[in-house]
């Protein structure tokens, strides 16, 4: 019943990618257990990587004629959204500023996201210079909750007020998701057929990947695209950092820097651009237009780009332009009070892991893959759409009776990872296995993680 669900979820993902109600390939769903959660986060988080393996396995049919069979470790899946490498003597650096949390207002609760040092400039700016939560406290509880994230976020910050599901279903931002689809894609002109062996064992090789996104849906689509040979040259501009996620997400890439502000760094993005077949990125509505960048200036450079692209609130509404994470979208659309009231408790419950993040990833590389296949078949490029609140709404709304009774998926056991030891700077550590593999084909990186901005701008073999 348990492996049913996800075939099923797997099914309905297909059809919103590609308007095909039938799987092109056979999905068999493996491993046991749930991450502890009140929404059914495994089932969506492994139904999220089988669409990807399935419009790969589409991709392929291509070429070759027949679709090969997809098989999902709905356990291994779920690993993969707490961390991916076990790191051997050495310690990944912590996940969170030492402000960024939930904190109890004068009317409720706020989220306030200060991960980015120029995002905790602003809420310092706000409340006053701490160095502590508990510092910080007194002074958020004297505010009422929307008074704050209005503050904070006009102030350039990030912040998120808890609402409960209904509370988002009757908020001008919740109410433009209602009829926003999960994939807004659009087709572009034709152009030059493509080139690509498509070759089963590595089914991307060749393909080049500009990805321009940040924590964390964004990566985790690229580094599963760099897992089946693509190569994937990271940007970020000079002074981001992310230290508690690149050993987990940079994993098969080239990562480098680029000012797209300085005429010198511009003509060399302007450069990869021509040269690239894909582009993902994670800039909120607007902003890569300002950049000179928009959709019609990416086709005049690269004709039959594949571009996919997210933002944190949706791509209708007020909010299409608000900063945010994911764990913000989860105070926002309802997810954490739904925990608190499921709970008990007397504080926000979030999702077990950054969900909404990876299964957005997962959905932004099936979009990649599904706009590849585009590609083949008429040439046209294509432009895809996603965002965190609308997969927080795919969450909310899927409505499972699952009687199975599945243990729970706590901590990655030593059969969960890779033999082989990944050697990167910061020292050796274990990768996970993949969560996903079709019949001819298996996922493996030929790139250790780097840290950002350590590779040239250039396009180099993974």
């Amino acid at each position: 019943m348990s492996s049913e669900i996800i075939r099923e979820k797997t099914r309905e993902l297909y059809a919103q990618l590609t308007g095909d109600e039938s799987l092109p390939a056979a999905l068999s769903v493996t491993g046991e257990g749930n991450l502890p959660a009140y929404y059914p986060v495994t089932p969506l988080i492994a139904a999220s990587v089988a669409v990807a393996a399935q419009a790969l396995s589409h991709l392929l049919s291509l070429q070759h004629g027949s679709a090969d069979a997809v098989t999902v470790d709905r356990r291994l899946a779920s690993l993969w959204c707490k961390s991916s490498l076990k790191p051997d003597g050495w310690a990944l650096p912590p996940a969170w500023d030492s402000l960024a949390g939930d904190y109890a207002t004068a009317d409720g609760w706020i989220r306030l996201h200060t991960n980015a040092p120029a995002h905790r400039k602003v809420v310092e700016t706000v409340l006053g210079k701490a160095n502590s939560r508990e510092e910080l406290a007194p002074r958020v509880a004297r505010w009422k909750k929307a008074e704050l994230e209005q503050a904070v976020v006009q102030a350039g910050g990030c912040a998120a007020q808890m609402f409960s599901v209904s509370d988002w279903q009757h908020h001008v931002q919740g109410k433009s998701l209602e009829n926003e689809p999960l994939f807004q894609r659009s087709l572009c002109a034709p152009a030059a057929p493509p080139h690509w062996a498509l070759e089963a064992d590595r089914p991307l090789a060749g393909v080049r990947i500009l990805d321009l996104t940040r924590i964390i849906a964004g990566p985790v689509a690229t580094r599963f695209l760099a897992g089946l040979g693509a190569d994937v040259l990271r940007i970020d501009p000079f002074g981001w950092d992310e230290p508690g996620q690149e050993a987990d997400v940079t994993l098969g890439k080239h990562c480098a820097r680029l000012n797209l502000h300085n005429p010198q760094d511009r003509h060399r993005f302007e450069t990869l651009l021509r040269e690239a077949d894909v582009i993902v990125h994670g800039y909120r509505a607007g902003a890569l237009h300002k950049l000179g960048y928009g959709s019609e200036q990416q086709r005049a450079l690269s004709p039959g780009l594949v571009d996919v692209c997210l933002n944190a609130y949706g791509w209708n509404g007020p909010w299409r332009e608000r900063r945010g994470f994911d764990s913000l979208v989860q105070m926002s659309c309802g997810i954490a009070e739904f925990g608190m009231q499921q709970s008990g408790s007397d504080q926000p419950v979030p999702l077990p892991v950054q969900a909404l993040d990876h299964v957005t990833g997962y959905l932004m590389a099936a979009a990649v893959i599904q706009g590849l296949a585009q590609r083949v078949t008429t040439h046209q490029g294509s432009e895809t759409r996603v965002s965190l609140a609308r997969t927080a709404h795919e969450l909310t709304t899927f409505d499972v009776d699952d009687t199975t009774q599945q243990p729970v998926i706590n901590a990655a056991g030593e059969d969960d990872f890779s033999p082989q030891p990944e050697h990167t700077v910061w020292g050796a550590g274990w990768r996970l296995l993949p969560p996903v593999s079709l019949t001819k084909t298996s996922w493996r990186w030929s790139l250790p993680a780097s840290p950002l901005g350590a590779s040239p701008a250039s396009w180099q073999k993974a």
